[in-house]
């Protein structure tokens, strides 16, 4: 049990690194130019390979080439870790792009849309959490 909470540790200790990395220490322009944040960071637990999820937030071209940079600077970002870590043998690092911050949001954006058209047709049943007139039943609880 003692391995996987090293595991933990470590993958912790890389995700603040490596953001840390992202707002100083990776100079290249195709990393600059999107809004680059890590989301996660899945360590093997032989601590050989560690996988480091980013959303990026941009264009479709800019989130391409914001990940083709951090895969050109992951050799750079594996000797950063070594030395600010001091593992016996650092993780090799490979950037992912996640997208789930992206799906989200568009799932949030069409829970609203058919909550705007529930309200607009009138077409809300009983026991729902919002009235038909879009007043909703908490704002009439006194507490």
């Amino acid at each position: 049990m003692a391995q996987g909470r090293r595991v933990e540790r470590v993958a912790a200790s890389i995700r603040r690194e490596v953001s840390e990395l992202l707002v100083t220490g990776i100079k290249d322009d195709r990393v600059n130019m999107a809004m680059v944040s890590v989301t996660g960071v899945d360590v093997a637990g032989d601590l050989q390979h560690c996988k480091v999820h980013v959303s990026i937030f941009g264009s479709e071209e800019e989130r391409q080439q914001a990940l083709e940079g951090l895969r050109s600077a992951s050799s750079y970002v594996k000797g950063e870790l070594s030395r600010r870590l001091n593992m016996r043998r650092t993780p090799e690092v490979i950037f992912l792009l996640d997208r789930g911050i992206e799906k989200g949001t568009t799932v949030l954006g069409l829970i609203n849309k058919l909550g705007a058209e529930r309200l607009e047709k009138g077409d809300v049943p009983a026991g729902s959490d919002v009235e038909p007139n879009g007043a909703d039943d908490l704002a009439d609880d006194d507490d």
